[in-house]
């Protein structure tokens, strides 16, 4: 597959993309792109896209990151688990996530059982090989993992597991951003990752309810490029569409079968995400079918209020595409990944880490 990224990083191939935005972005005038997506941030980040495109072309950071949108209440509710004995068990990127007052990587200082895993099936044999032990898996993330956590359900979990869902649903957020009316967005590019469950029609809604350009996009900084180059085209022709560039993946109606895995374990249901507040059927929980393995019913804890944007985070403002990492004043100096004050800092799929990994504002901060 080497060839794959031959082809989709040919500085060539690029210098003519890069023309032919630079010809359409003077008929045009200022545009606004939103990512929702924390790989695109990287790629863009990581080969300086946004030093490459014309003045008037800006890419904007949006809410594609999972472990960031996690809301407060449910690291709370795993912290408390913890706290009474239960083993947790998380993806790495979740252990560092401040809730209200403390993290899991806190909890677990303090003596807790929590455990680090790369899928649902490591807690499965986990909770097997220790069947006198509680265990909770905190399931988060978009539409691309939940399949995973539907087909482990439907093949039967220890009577010992439960999980805590957080799985969160990405074109209602995306419609949210639209509805908010003080962002100005001109099109999106939407995740590939995720595309390739829910297909390409899954964002058909916005160009025909909102007129609003949507290009499908892989991962390579060309797949980047021709997605912005797409979206400009559709500007000029003022006719808005949803485009795939990312084919060699993405099918328009999507992988059918973890589409039906995910209808039987899960429904859809109104969901928080942290510093966005609740948004409508944005969220996945278990159905009733499966409540004997819902970490809520079973153990129906109470956390009390919960702290989704702590004082001089701006995380909430990044994810909404209000801000960028350099405009919080905690940015690159009471915040870094080694200590993250917010979600943004802690996953590699946050804007701040990506920023800051690449060193982008740090000598100001640091000054």
């Amino acid at each position: 597959m080497s060839w794959v990224f031959e082809e989709f990083r040919d500085a060539r191939k690029a210098e003519l993309i890069l023309s032919r935005i630079r010809s359409l972005s003077d008929r045009l005038g200022p545009v606004r792109f939103m990512n929702v997506c924390g790989t695109h941030e990287h790629t863009i980040v990581h080969y300086g896209l946004r030093s490459l495109l014309p003045e008037g072309v800006e890419l904007v950071a949006g809410p594609g990151c999972p472990v960031c949108v996690t809301p407060s209440r449910d690291i709370d509710y795993a912290v408390e688990l913890a706290s009474e004995g239960i083993c947790v068990l998380t993806y790495g990127d979740m252990l560092a996530v401040p809730g209200s007052r403390s993290s899991l990587l806190d909890a677990r200082a303090e003596g807790a059982d929590v455990r680090v895993v790369y899928s649902l099936l490591d807690a499965v044999k986990m909770a097997r090989s220790e069947p006198g032990k509680e265990f909770v898996f905190f399931a988060i993330g978009f539409e691309t993992t939940a399949p995973t956590t539907a087909i482990t359900v439907l093949k039967g979990l220890p009577d010992n597991l439960s999980i805590l869902v957080a799985h969160r649903l990405i074109p209602p957020v995306m419609e949210f951003l639209l509805g908010l009316g003080d962002i100005h967005i001109d099109g999106f590019i939407a995740p590939g990752h995720v595309a390739t469950v829910i297909g390409a029609r899954a964002f058909q809604l916005f160009p025909e309810a909102y007129g609003m350009p949507v290009v499908v996009a892989g991962f390579e900084p060309l797949d980047i490029l021709l997605a912005v180059l797409m979206l400009m085209r559709q500007l000029e022709e003022g006719r808005p569409r949803v485009e795939n560039e990312y084919s060699r993946s993405v099918k328009w109606e999507g992988n059918l079968r973890a589409q039906e895995l995910m209808d039987r374990v899960f429904e859809i249901v109104p969901g928080a995400w942290r510093g966005l507040g609740t948004i409508p059927s944005s969220a996945l929980a278990l159905r009733k079918a499966f409540s004997e393995h819902d970490a809520r019913e079973k153990y129906g804890l109470e956390v009390g209020k919960s702290i989704d944007v702590h004082p001089g985070c701006s995380c909430h403002l990044i994810m909404m595409g209000r801000a960028k990492p350099t405009d919080c004043r905690l940015y690159g100096r009471a915040c870094t990944p080694r200590r993250p004050m917010g979600p943004c800092m802690v996953s590699r799929e946050g804007t701040c880490r990506i920023w800051f990994s690449h060193g982008i504002g740090i000598c100001d901060a640091r000054a």
